[in-house]
């Protein structure tokens, strides 16, 4: 069975991390674009990472996020761009132009923190879009919040509609990580029994071979006691957790109802920590579920570290999907 695989990069990845991780991908989403009110494009320094991904037969893509100058989601902003026709529809002509300049294969939309309010012009906005890159041979992807019911609350839900959103794009890429998160207490980022409860209503709202899973590409480390509003969890690679539990002589556990991996150890200083990341184990549990589902594939947050191990458990279940050019991903399905 093969499965797209997506995964996201900033433009200052390592080189050989980038050549390491192309031969893995059917996409690579190029984070970040900004936007202002007029529906102008916020430009990204990107060609390098266009080039070499067309090199080795993966589809770049341009992710356009609702971020302002200074490179911070920002919501109002948003709500200005999607209910002033005239600005959508120059950004609608940006995005084509930028696309076409550039040689990408299409738009990965990242609108976060949407007003509950914008959820139908958000909807409609990547309509029009999709309306106007398909005829040209480009694909539309949007990212959407990991939600487990239609009215769920809470300004990272209430503007993404999974049902129209799915209609509207090409593909939808459900972000389906961060329960485990930076500010938030201790756990798993991705612990399977949350994401399966993503996945079962997502199917419910959007054709599974449109959907991808995400996953996460790191782990954090937490110093007890969590304290709500002080606690920041440092984030760190999952290699580095690895070695980490290696240098501290922790024993590494696995969470079965997350089947997650983590650990706890004591530091110089006498604080306690623990530990959630991803490895082989996890891994699998989540890929399980794309066939267990009949998804489309997976897209990973983010690839900035390599990752050996997650590639081999993917290639042991399933064969990377490569694209002759964008528009096989909705004349094909």
């Amino acid at each position: 069975m093969d499965i797209l695989v997506n995964g996201y990069m900033y433009p200052f990845v390592d080189t050989a991390v980038l050549q390491a991780t192309l031969p893995h991908l059917s996409m690579l989403s190029l984070f970040t674009y900004g936007i202002t009110a007029e529906g102008e494009l916020i430009q990204l320094d990107e060609e390098s990472l266009i080039e070499a991904a067309r090199a080795n037969g993966v589809v770049p893509l341009m992710v356009l996020a609702a971020m302002n100058e200074a490179g911070t989601f920002d919501s109002q902003l948003a709500s200005t761009v999607l209910n002033n026709p005239e600005a959508r529809n120059r950004l609608v002509e940006n995005i084509l132009n930028n696309i076409r300049t550039k040689g990408l294969g299409g738009v990965d939309f990242d609108f976060e923190f949407l007003f509950a309010e914008d959820r139908e012009a958000y909807a409609s906005f990547v309509e029009q879009t999709r309306q106007r890159l398909n005829p040209e041979g480009y694909m539309v992807a949007v990212a959407i919040a990991p939600k487990t019911y239609a009215e769920q609350p809470g300004l990272l839900y209430e503007g993404h509609d999974y049902a129209l959103l799915g209609e509207a794009a090409n593909l939808s890429l459900l972000m389906t990580y961060e329960w485990g998160y930076m500010f938030g207490p201790p756990m798993a980022v991705a612990p399977v029994n949350l994401v399966r409860r993503v996945l079962d209503f997502g199917v419910t709202q959007i054709p599974p071979s449109k959907i991808l899973m995400g996953i996460p590409n790191y782990g954090y480390d937490w110093t007890l006691p969590f304290v709500e509003g002080q606690s920041m969890a440092e984030k760190i690679s999952n290699t580095e957790a690895v070695e980490r539990a290696a240098r501290v002589g922790a024993q590494i556990q696995f969470d079965e109802v997350a089947q997650t991996p983590f650990y706890r150890y004591f530091d110089e200083l006498g604080r306690e920590h623990e530990v959630w990341f991803e490895n082989e184990a996890s891994i699998r549990a989540k890929l399980n579920l794309v066939a267990e589902y009949g998804l489309a594939g997976v897209s990973y947050w983010n690839l900035m570290d390599y990752f050996p191990e997650n590639w081999e458990v993917l290639h042991s279940m399933f064969g990377v999907r490569k694209l002759s050019s964008p528009a096989e991903v909705f004349t094909q399905g």
